[in-house]
């Protein structure tokens, strides 16, 4: 007969130890630790068949997505919802994780079941959520339970196709032991949902909480377990949403897809440079677009720039969305090999929309913003630049050059400062281009075009 041996678990961080003590001697956490009984002989273990791959592939059913009712929700994912798959999207309180899923799960219940498990509201409440979105579905199913068991049991009863938790943090399990909310139920809840989902064939949706750092609440171990990772991301103040991939198995990371928030729920924001490019009516000096690429899309983005005398000790660097760090080297570089001395100067950079940009094709626009700020001379609204900066002057070519020009052009812009490495073959047509090598021709084209 087996024979029990106590162990006692943190339920903060899920660590084990044989002692029980006030203090948790791995995450350092006071009275956590609770008693559970773990057997000193285990069952021997089935064995294990190899199957070879080309047999794995020629058996795999033909790839099949199902589309969450939002281009760009899909763009995000990949091309879809893949059946099978764990999803976990984090993000501020009231951003709108319950809204999005909400509105994915009654786009999905037209045509397939859908279990909707809310954790944090009742069914009243729910049912007042779909009506003002002017959601209506059939096959969608809502149950407010927090005990994992009945929800898969609910799930695997009704033949979900999807399965939405709304949140990880509000359900438990009676294997853990421990509250809802605790690093072990959130860890074992996740991988009963991750055995569920690869066994039935349901797509899992689970909402996770974040920590005031911005992160997914619970160990880091959450996000190795499921095949997508979703956050939401917003401004302070902001109607529109960004949904950013960080972790995607069945598609690229980095995706974007860009939303905004009205009385009737998310709508999708089919071209997001009419976030990013909100300008002024009369171009004003320290002003100056880019086009930058984040995930798989090119983006077009109005970089802001403002350079005034110091008043008192040293002068200050601050720059919002972009690399303080990096925009230090930029002025130096500049007053090396360009003559323009902002020593004596601050100097503040913008990035229009509240997106971070961290790709380096923003140095060369930056630098004509800060040229146009100290110069007093507004460079053309129809002007695109991009390009990267060396440290000994250069102006270095960056990928998707082509790409970027023809988003240009599509928006309308009529002239581009650009590397002399990105200079197409094609220039597409209504579109100048300017290939520059070093710092100081750029800068000089740039205020010729000012006039």
């Amino acid at each position: 007969m087996a024979r029990l041996n106590p162990v006692f678990v943190c339920g903060s961080c899920g660590g084990e130890t044989l002692k029980w003590q006030g203090q948790c001697p791995l995450c350092g956490a006071w009275n956590t630790l609770e008693q559970r009984s773990t057997t000193s002989a285990r069952p021997a273990a089935a064995a294990a068949v190899a199957v070879p791959l080309s047999a794995g592939v020629r058996s795999a059913p033909a790839a099949e997505r199902w589309s969450s009712g939002a281009t760009e929700l899909d763009r995000v994912l990949g091309g879809g919802i893949v059946p099978g798959s764990v999803i976990l999207l984090g993000g501020d309180p009231g951003i709108g994780k319950s809204t999005l899923l909400l509105q994915v799960a009654a786009h999905v219940a037209a045509s397939r079941p859908v279990l909707y498990a809310s954790g944090e509201e009742s069914v009243a409440q729910v049912s007042l959520r779909a009506q003002r979105l002017g959601l209506a579905a059939q096959g969608l199913g809502v149950v407010t339970e927090t005990d994992l068991a009945p929800i898969l049991a609910l799930a695997a009863q009704a033949g979900a196709a999807v399965l939405v938790i709304d949140s990880i943090q509000t359900v438990q399990s009676a294997d853990a032991g421990a509250g809802a909310g605790a690093v072990s139920q959130l860890r074992e809840c996740t991988q009963q949902l991750v055995r569920f989902a690869k066994a039935s064939g349901t797509a899992v949706i689970i909402i996770g909480h974040v920590t005031k750092e911005g992160t997914i609440a619970g160990p880091r171990m959450l996000e190795h377990l499921v095949d997508t990772v979703l956050y939401f991301e917003s401004e302070a103040g902001s109607r529109y949403r960004i949904v950013r991939a960080t972790k995607n198995r069945f598609g690229a990371v980095n995706e974007l897809g860009f939303f905004a928030m009205s009385a009737a729920g998310l709508k999708e924001v089919r071209n997001p440079a009419a976030i990013f490019l909100a300008r002024a009516p009369v171009p004003a000096p320290g002003s100056n677009v880019t086009v930058t690429r984040d995930g798989g899309r090119p983006l077009l983005i109005e970089l802001q720039a403002l350079v005034d005398r110091m008043r008192f000790g040293a002068p200050r660097r601050i720059a919002q969305g972009l690399d303080a760090n990096r925009l230090a080297m930029l002025l130096a570089a500049v007053n090396r090999h360009a003559t323009l001395s902002l020593q004596e100067h601050d100097v503040f950079v913008n990035v229009v929309g509240g997106i971070e940009i961290s790709e380096t094709s923003w140095d060369l626009p930056v630098l004509i913003a800060l040229c146009s700020s100290l110069r007093g001379r507004p460079v053309p609204a129809q002007l695109v630049a991009f390009g990267e900066i060396g440290l000994t002057g250069e102006v270095r070519p960056v990928a998707f050059g082509d790409e970027r020009l023809r988003e240009a052009q599509a928006q309308g812009f009529n002239l581009a400062i650009i590397p002399q490495g990105n200079a197409p073959r094609r220039v597409p047509a209504g579109l100048t281009v300017v290939g520059v090598a070093r710092i100081g021709e750029a800068l000089e084209a740039a205020l010729a075009s000012a006039g």
